[in-house]
């Protein structure tokens, strides 16, 4: 339909609205779709008006349409089944159930299941998530909140929810405009016309009931511009789009043949940022390949880095970069020379995970964002090695996704996003956008420029290329016909043709145009590589990387008008694992992270140019990448990224950027100053802050000053004795949160558990543990206990055990006795299995399907158990000794088990065969006892593996079990007692039997807090109490708890002025701690001391 008949059903609409014909409106409203009248939905909604309410909805939206259709269907749904439950109407709830509800079970079993036990309730509000549920009208009120905001993020709603602005009775006007024109064009217009009709024209003759028909418009030159009575004509007549040029050609041969010999500009004016973030156009129907670009989109789409803005995407001017050196012109190449190679270490940087890709930035370039594994971002400036800016990776809003991607988030945390933020210099990171892009993991991203629209091209496991509105992440294309999933992708624009070349594992190459009609180009890549393309910098040369599933790895140029390998270059090793990464600089050289060192190519030459060892510590397959100068590299170091330099800093020795070899001409820190603003994808033009480094004496004084923080006093934190009716005294054996983060259960020597809930109130608006607020010893109506089953043992001599459902419904526990399943709500026993002996001493849930157990026994051995069909899959033997932890790896597809015996051993997933077995170096002086705990917990990168022994806290590179780093305490704290990950992974909560508890980096293992007992126990010296367990709230990095010897459970968060616990000690001459590498210990903090 044509804007201009949109806009006359918008006329009507207010027509009817005027004139009272309320059931018509909104009829009209459902069936053109143009409007949704919220105020009308509220009434529906607070009315109870259900099927109304559907109806309506429906000439709107689908069910399945997105995620927040489905939500919005999904929350009505739910709530008209409560209400027929409240009514204890149960024939009506099992209707609604089958007939309303059942078609979400497809996309979340788990919930369909819990929404259906609700039917055996008497109460539903004795389920925990629905005990805050008041009357019928205040939770429909609540929910219709919900529900508008659904509706205000759904794209499907867009430009819906506002009526345009219309003067009174718009319809009547116009008609009546018409009426005194056609008048005007009476022969002989009478004074006071009567109009009796509006079916035909009037005329003020008297053969007509309006007069004689009005002259015909054609003939009259007053309605040249006037519209023909046929109908309004389609926008389209008007519209910008030009005549289809000739049939694009189907081969890559045919885009790239006759290079254009147009002369573009050596810059251009900045552009405002509006019309980056304008909605795109409508392309034209006849002709969907249509390109409106100009010539200066030449550079627009070079390809850009891992999570960078380039400046061209950000349609700077080309020239702001000075890519030229003193006596050096722009395509004087054959000036370069090995020496304008990086080689000299400059500075390290602990990122504190592994470090999964880096870019700098395009403007202020000794700026370097790194990603790491955890989806973390940080911003640093390379000058004073100062972190400018950091996002832990936290989903935003979970609702927003579909029900799938929630499912999986909520339970193994596997899911992929794409995420977008908008840097405004300094520490100003802005969340953007957060797009749920791929069933699977998003392989790789870039941003382009089509149709003058900046946008975001993902691709991913899927198989399939996305291509996305940057500004309000509305999906622009999907491209499909890969047979393996999609590796890499690679815009760009050449010769008025805009492309995106995308690979695959399978060694695909293909070539799509923006439009739907399929890929143009269908190539191998050499020996079928996982490979990566890019363009130099000044998009004439086209190189692709990779490596292939036998570890042949493979670099060359592509001749593009021929589609085929123009020169492949010599010198890259085979390799065992992982895939080789590239990247050009100056448009003359390659670098390749290769064999531990750094190779560089002259592109002109197939032979190896010089390799860079970077001082040694590359892992095998290095990330790389140079500034757009081409004079700073970064690589990745295990946990590190380092970043060399030879045209800046040609001396080792120096730790700053503010030394520049005079011959290089100006430094980059004088450039810099003199950097436009750069276009922010949210749409603020704003300057970025200068940024200025820090002499090296700054940062030695800092190294000077830094202090322990030691907290002593209970005003120096926060913390908080959860409440016990029980008098239990009773140590606490076992602790953990709840994944949601609302609760804390601790399972006690005597085989009790006790679960402690927070609720939502005007103090915690969250409902989430917190130390500021008690929280309630929960028990259910029927005053059960969730009470193991014991042996005729002493309990005390038990090894009791527990693991938590991901969705929080049920608990798996232990001790010494049978295993036993409690539901978290009611606490009765589901079922029990497994009677001793051999006794179970460790529980752990598969990652991938809730229904298989891991379970350690006192014999030593572990068994796959499969709770859904009662039968024991497989039983693992390695250990000598009772076993003591068990972790799973959803990344390598691995278990890791330790034991009493100090052993770790790792066991494949996929056939559970023993892949190596490492035990734990006893510190010398040390003497551990001949049974103790050894507990073992990965990392949130799934990488590295935590292991914690009474005498050490250790960190291994799983699988192979190299150990990375290790941390001895003094022994005037006693045996470590246990320890944690935080949250996000960049601190270890350690607690020591002197009741201490420690507070290590974790990606340096320094020591940087140290809480007493005496700030969070009361003192009584008769008492000896210290914390056996530690436990890391799933979301709140600063906040842990603490289960004691007297069977108290202790929250413990910093001040809310602080922030956080302590700061880290700087690193030493920009290179972290001695003796951190793989096999040494960290003495450092014994003298801190």
């Amino acid at each position: 339909m044509s804007s201009l008949s949109r806009e006359l059903v918008f006329l009507i609409l207010q027509f009817l609205d005027e004139e009272k014909f309320k059931d018509s409106v909104h009829r009209l409203e459902q069936e053109s779709g143009f409007y949704f009248n919220v105020r009308y939905f509220d009434e529906m909604v607070t009315n109870g008006e259900w099927d109304e309410v559907e109806k309506y909805l429906s000439g709107f939206t689908k069910v399945d349409d997105n995620r927040y259709s489905m939500k919005i269907f999904f929350e009505i749904r739910k709530q008209k089944y409560l209400e027929a439950l409240d009514k204890k109407d149960r024939a009506k709830a099992v209707e609604i159930l089958l007939k309303d509800l059942k078609v979400f079970s497809a996309f979340n079993e788990d919930l369909f299941k819990e929404i259906t036990q609700l039917l055996t309730l008497e109460n539903f509000r004795d389920n925990e998530q629905l005990s805050k549920y008041g009357d019928t009208k205040s939770a429909r009120n609540i929910m219709l909140g919900e529900l508008k905001k659904l509706i205000e993020a759904n794209p499907l709603f867009r430009d819906k929810l506002n009526f345009p602005t219309l003067k009174n009775s718009r319809l009547r006007t116009l008609i009546n405009q018409s009426l005194n024109w056609q008048h005007q064009l009476c022969k002989n217009p009478k004074p006071n016309p009567d109009i009796k009709t509006l079916f035909v024209d009037h005329s003020c003759g008297q053969s007509q009931p309006n007069g004689a028909r009005a002259p015909s418009p054609v003939n009259n030159p007053l309605m040249g511009a006037v519209p023909k009575p046929a109908g309004f004509p389609p926008l389209g007549a008007h519209g910008p789009f030009q005549p289809a040029p000739a049939t694009l050609p189907t081969s890559l041969a045919g885009w790239m043949a006759n290079p254009s010999t147009v002369s573009h500009p050596s810059g251009f004016n900045p552009i405002t940022n509006s019309p980056l973030l304008k909605r795109p156009r409508t392309p034209p129907t006849n002709n969907p390949a249509a390109d409106y670009q100009t010539a200066d989109s030449e550079h627009v789409l070079k390809r850009t880095r891992a999570f960078g803005i380039s400046d061209e995407v950000n349609h700077l001017p080309v020239n702001i970069l000075p890519v030229g050196y003193t006596g050096q012109s722009h395509h004087g190449q054959s000036s370069y020379s090995s020496d304008d190679l990086p080689k000299t270490v400059v500075t390290t940087l602990n990122q504190g995970s592994t470090v999964k890709s880096m870019d700098f930035h395009p403007v202020q370039q000794i700026l370097l964002l790194v990603g790491t594994s955890t989806g973390d971002i940080t911003i640093w400036e390379l000058g004073s090695r100062e972190k400018l800016a950091h996002k832990n990776f936290k989903v935003w809003d979970i609702s927003a996704f579909s029900m799938p991607l929630q499912a999986a988030l909520s339970s193994d945390y596997t899911a992929s996003i794409n995420r977008i933020y908008s840097y405004h210099g300094g520490d100003d990171l802005r969340n953007h956008l957060e797009i749920d892009a791929h069933a699977g993991s998003v392989n790789d991203l870039a941003f382009s420029y089509p149709n003058k629209q900046l946008c975001i091209v993902t691709c991913g496991e899927d198989r399939s290329i996305k291509v996305w509105d940057a500004a309000t992440g509305a999906k622009q294309y999907t491209f499909e016909g890969h047979e393996a999933p999609v590796y890499s992708v690679c815009p760009h624009f050449k010769e008025n043709v805009q492309f995106i070349f995308s690979t695959a594992t399978d060694g695909k190459i293909k070539a799509w145009l923006y439009d739907n009609m399929g890929s143009r180009v269908d190539y191998d890549a050499p020996g079928h590589s996982s490979t990566t393309m890019a363009y130099t910098a000044d998009g004439t040369r086209l190189f692709s990387c990779g490596t292939n599933k036998e570890g042949e790895s493979y670099i060359v140029e592509w001749n593009e008008s021929e589609g085929a390998v123009k020169r492949t270059y010599n010198g890259l090793g085979k390799r065992s694992v992982g895939i080789v990464q590239f990247d050009t600089t100056k448009n003359r050289f390659l670098a390749a992270g290769d064999e531990f060192l750094v190779k560089f190519w002259d592109m002109d030459s197939v032979n190896l140019l010089t390799t860079v060892d970077a001082e040694g510590g590359l892992p095998a397959s290095a990330c790389i990448k140079f500034n757009k100068e081409g004079i700073l590299l970064a690589n990745r170091s295990f946990d590190a990224s380092r970043v060399a330099s030879a045209s800046v800093v040609k001396s080792s020795a120096m730790t700053t950027f503010g030394v520049a070899n005079p011959s290089a001409g100006p430094s980059v820190m004088d450039r810099v100053t003199t950097m436009p603003p750069m276009i922010a994808m949210n749409g603020d033009n704003r300057s970025l802050v200068d940024v200025k480094p820090r002499v090296g004496d700054e940062s030695m004084e800092k190294s000077r000053i830094w202090k322990l923080t030691e907290i002593t006093e209970p005003s120096q934190c926060r913390s908080l004795r959860l409440p016990d009716t029980t008098s239990s005294t009773m140590k606490v054996s076992r602790l953990i949160y709840t994944n949601s983060g609302l609760a804390i259960l601790a399972l006690a020597a005597n085989a009790v558990h006790k679960l402690w809930k927070w609720q939502r109130n005007d103090r915690n608006s969250t409902g989430k543990a917190t130390a500021n607020v008690v929280p309630q010893l929960w028990q259910p109506t029927s005053g059960i206990l969730m009470t193991n089953v014991i042996t005729d043992t002493n309990p005390e001599e038990a090894v009791p055990c527990f693991a938590l459902s991901k969705n929080d419904s049920y608990v798996m526990s232990a001790s010494g006795g049978k295993i036993s399943l409690f539901n978290m709500m009611t606490f009765k026993t589901m079922t029990t299995f497994m009677p001793p002996p051999p006794a179970a001493t460790f529980l752990a849930f598969h990652p991938q399907d809730n229904n298989i157990i891991a379970i350690g026994m006192n014999d030593s051995s572990i068994q796959i158990y499969n709770v859904r069909i009662d039968e024991v899959k497989t039983k693992l033997k390695g250990h000598s000794k009772r076993i003591t932890g068990l972790a799973f790896s959803n990344v390598l597809n691995v278990l890791v088990s330790s034991g009493a015996d100090s052993q770790l051993c790792v066991w494949s997933t996929e056939g559970w065969e023993k892949q190596t077995s490492k035990s734990l170096q006893i510190p010398p002086g040390r003497v551990a006892a001949p049974v103790v705990d050894t507990r073992v917990q990965f990392h949130n990168d799934q990488t590295q593996l935590l292991a914690v022994h009474e005498t050490q806290i250790a960190v291994y590179e799983a699988p192979k079990l190299e150990r990375l780093k290790q941390w001895v305490p003094p022994e005037t704290n006693g045996l470590i007692t246990h320890a944690t990950y935080s949250c996000d992974s960049q601190s270890i909560y350690v607690s020591f039997e002197d009741g201490s508890v420690g507070i290590l980096t974790a990606s340096t293992l320094r020591l940087r807090c140290r809480i007493s007992s005496t700030s969070y126990l009361s003192a009584n010296p008769n008492s000896r109490v210290y914390p056996l367990v530690i436990a890391a709230h799933p979301t709140e990095a600063n906040q842990f708890a603490l289960g004691l010897t007297d069977g108290g459970v202790i929250v413990l968060e910093p001040l809310e002025s602080e922030g956080k616990w302590g700061t880290s000690p700087p690193l030493e001459n920009g290179a972290g701690p001695s003796g951190l590498t793989a096999g040494a210990t960290s003495t450092t903090d014994q003298s801190q001391r």
